[in-house]
């Protein structure tokens, strides 16, 4: 009896070790994929890590600001103070909506952080 027992154990560890070890890779693949996506190597991998920290790309916080180009920071902080406004709770508006319009403006704030830093880095070579 405790033979069967242990031979049940052992494989019940074989497939949960199988399920894990798929899992990790499947992570894996998705996560150079996404770096790929981005523009690989370094580059991709800080687009990628800046994706994940707000939970959006930076084509998606154009699209809700409603802007093409990122180098105008005062075109885009009139459309967010617009949209928080329009959205506010107290108003009418939408939680939500508010959070992804604050979301949405703080991705674009990371990526024009990172545009100064290269071009700050460029003149002083």
């Amino acid at each position: 009896m405790a033979k069967y027992f242990v031979q049940v154990v052992v494989a019940g560890a074989q497939v949960v070790g199988r399920a894990f070890a798929r899992a990790l890779r499947q992570e894996y693949q998705a996560s150079q994929q996404a770096a790929q996506r981005a523009g690989g190597g370094r580059h991709g991998a800080k687009k990628a890590a800046a994706d994940t920290a707000t939970g959006m790309s930076l084509q998606e916080a154009k699209q809700i600001l409603n802007v093409s180009e990122v180098k105008d920071m005062e075109t885009i902080l009139q459309k967010y103070e617009h949209l928080f406004n329009v959205n506010d709770k107290s108003k009418g508006g939408s939680f939500y909506l508010q959070s992804k319009v604050v979301r949405a403006k703080e991705r674009i704030e990371m990526d024009l952080n990172d545009t100064t830093k290269k071009e700050t880095k460029k003149e002083e070579l």
